[in-house]
């Protein structure tokens, strides 16, 4: 009877440590600065930020140089769409394509970098 007692007593732990813990948004809106000129841009970017699991949505626009997204926040965060668009070619605000990743882009493609 104790042995039962005590598996009880433990499911009952680990349902309210589980229930407890913070709950992320599965629909979060997030913006993030991406360097970019044209369509063929639009594309790359967008492509690099789907590869990244929990991208819901990415929508890249030349006018504001601007990445709209929907992630689960269960699976992804910023950081790592922008790592992911970087290594694509394409500075973001936090990260920087490495000069190789840079160079690989289409003569049209190549934005002004700041220093």
């Amino acid at each position: 009877m104790k042995k039962y007692l005590l598996v009880l007593l433990a499911v009952l732990g680990v349902a309210f440590t589980t229930t407890a813990q913070e709950k992320k948004n599965k629909n979060a809106k997030v913006d993030v600065e991406v360097k970019g000129n044209c369509d063929m841009c639009k594309k790359r970017i967008e492509k690099a930020a789907f590869s990244v699991k929990g991208v819901k949505s990415a929508e890249w626009h030349a006018d504001d140089q601007t990445l709209h997204l929907i992630i689960d926040e269960n699976k992804t965060d910023a950081l790592k769409i922008q790592e992911s668009v970087a290594k694509a070619g394409h500075d973001t605000k936090d990260v920087k394509a490495t000069k190789e990743n840079y160079d690989g882009l289409h003569g049209c493609c190549k934005y002004d970098r700041e220093s």
